[in-house]
């Protein structure tokens, strides 16, 4: 199969745009009494995207250098001109993390979900195509269409299923965003007027060489870039919207807007090593250290909110902005060893926070006996204490029925329910053994030895550092404070409950989720190794620049090139027509 796959190459970076466009067209055509085919058709897409995106990753991944380059010119244009899609070890790490979810949030779908209204699968679909092309697209004009698709197909998603709470969350949405895309294609448009190209690696050889009197609007527009890029990365203060927009849409849309935010992280991620790293100039890390300080702000705000958080679903939305927050604080100190780390924690975090809003619903139904929402403005009642507020000291091993405790078998459903709260609670506090501890402990160390473990001594993190360190350390403290708070209400606080319902889709979703942070716990050492691959090439672009640059269409039959041509084109990277 591998052999097979490799066959295809270069021309299979196109399938993570192509599968779910083409799907998402066929499911178009189909009535809504096909329900059924609509819904196995989503399901084999995700699975095949899962399969592909997990063959680019080992393939991006397979030669012993910095990275490892796929360009596809789509078109068969010169990369300044036409469009390109490239492939590093980023862009295949999080299409495979978009892949993941994509499958766990159309499996939980097949319950009830994709019948709350029209149109679900096909915008699901366009949704993954979206987020696929804006990891692989080499330009910010097509950057900017992959975005608008995933939106306008994300609008949809947040409306499905109608209902007061999601009309109102989803006109914020909306507006939000198209103020946010209005943005970014104004500062788009500047781009291109000061440099004359759009093309990602034209830009980066192009910025160090800006005149002077052109630096200071380069660097407007680019700030006009980063307030676009961080709306949709939900940092403070714009991310207002957040929370109940994300807590109010359905649960598979919820759990994969979960990867959103850390859409605008990888924008981020990419456009600043890439056109603002070491070698662009006067330009060099221009903006770090106010990247750094948004990031810590989301964090302490995005605490707050955790720890004010009655409602699972807005304890999700919180936990989500915590991430990008911490994400964005650790980018902005520039440094490949703490890249590497944030890059294991966004993996972790953004499996978890799907996670949680997958269980959120779960827990809701089972809390108000089926309903789709509690109704959190009543207080329940605690079963453990005396009308008197005392405690009964002498019924430690009796329920609040005086029946013995010991003995009693717990439903199947409770202990999954149980057992992937507590993973949850784990990861997004960051405690051992998971996959969340690893992510913060790589982070926290990279900051403590900036030059590495061991080769460090006498290194100082600076005032930043200490910040964002404790920031760290207390943002756990709060999350756990608002989980285990969460957990007495929701487990041991309940009494004359039924037991819940969870059918074996819904269960299997949450499995996937959180056996993937499993996974990644177990195997934390090969994919650190990864992650601090792919962040040294982050911060050493040469190889990306060159890449794109120097891939030269392929001739046409008719067509004669000159040798010297061919053979740079046979020295360059792959790029081929389709």
């Amino acid at each position: 199969m591998n052999a097979w796959l490799s066959s295809l190459m270069p021309h299979l970076i196109l399938a993570p745009i192509l599968v779910p466009m083409g799907v998402a067209a066929i499911i178009l055509f189909l009535g809504e009494e096909r329900q059924r085919l609509k819904l196995t058709l989503n399901v084999l897409a995700c699975v095949v995207l899962l399969g592909i995106s997990i063959f680019l990753l080992q393939w991006s991944h397979k030669q012993d250098g910095s990275t490892t380059m796929g360009v596809y010119l789509t078109g068969n244009w010169p990369s300044e001109f036409g469009i390109v899609l490239v492939l590093d070890r980023l862009s295949a790490l999080m299409m495979l993390l978009t892949s993941v979810l994509a499958l766990a949030c159309s499996i939980y779908s097949v319950a009830h979900w994709h019948r709350a209204g029209v149109n679900f699968h096909a915008l699901f679909l366009l949704q993954i195509m979206g987020l696929n092309g804006v990891f692989l697209t080499g330009d910010l004009f097509n950057l900017f269409v992959f975005i608008e698709i995933l939106l306008a197909a994300s609008y949809g998603l947040l409306l499905h299923g109608s209902g007061r709470a999601r009309v109102q969350a989803g006109l914020h949405y909306i507006a939000i965003n198209l103020f946010a895309s209005s943005l970014l294609l104004i500062s788009i448009s500047m781009f291109y007027g000061i440099t004359g190209t759009l093309n990602m690696a034209s830009l980066a050889s192009t910025i160090p060489n800006i005149a002077a009197e052109d630096r200071s609007l380069l660097h407007v527009a680019a700030g006009i870039l980063a307030i676009a890029i961080l709306i949709k990365a939900a940092v403070w203060p714009m991310n207002f919207w957040l929370t109940k927009a994300y807590s109010a849409a359905t649960a598979p849309a919820g759990a994969l807007f979960a990867i959103m935010t850390k859409v605008g992280v990888y924008m981020i991620l990419r456009l600043w090593t890439l056109l603002f790293g070491y070698d662009a100039g006067a330009s060099a890390l221009y903006g770090g250290q106010w990247l750094t300080y948004a990031g810590m702000a989301t964090i302490a705000v995005g605490s707050i909110g955790v720890l004010s958080s009655q409602k699972l679903g807005n304890l999700a939305g919180y936990s989500a902005i915590v991430s990008s927050g911490t994400l964005l604080a650790a980018l902005g100190f520039g440094q490949n060893l703490l890249t590497a780390g944030l890059l294991f924690y966004l993996v972790s975090s953004t499996l978890a926070v799907s996670a949680c809003f997958l269980l959120a619903d779960l827990m809701d139904r089972w809390r108000n006996e089926g309903k789709d929402y509690a109704p959190y403005e009543e207080e329940d009642e605690a079963p453990f204490l005396t009308p008197d507020l005392e405690g009964k000291l002498d019924a430690f091993n009796l329920d609040d029925k005086e029946q013995a405790l010991v003995g009693r078998a717990m439903p199947a459903a409770v202990a999954l329910l149980g057992l992937s709260f507590m993973a949850c609670t784990l990861l997004i506090a960051g405690l051992p053994p998971l996959s969340g501890f690893i992510g913060k402990f790589a982070m926290l160390s990279a900051m403590l030895n900036p030059l590495g473990m061991g080769a460090s001594s006498g290194q100082s993190p600076g005032t930043d550092g200490w910040i964002l360190l404790a920031l760290l350390i207390a943002s756990g403290l709060l999350a756990l404070i608002a989980f285990s708070r969460a957990g007495i209400r929701h487990f041991w606080a309940s009494h004359d409950r039924t037991p819940p319902v969870v059918k074996v889709v819904e269960g299997i979703p949450l499995v996937i989720l959180l056996g993937a942070c499993v996974a990644i716990t177990v195997q934390a050492d090969s994919i650190m190794r990864y992650m601090q691959t792919t962040a040294n090439g982050l911060y050493a672009p040469d190889d990306y620049i060159q890449s794109v640059l120097q891939t030269q269409p392929k001739p046409y039959p008719t067509q004669k090139i000159p040798a010297a041509a061919q053979d740079a084109a046979e020295t360059g990277a792959e790029g081929v027509q389709p």
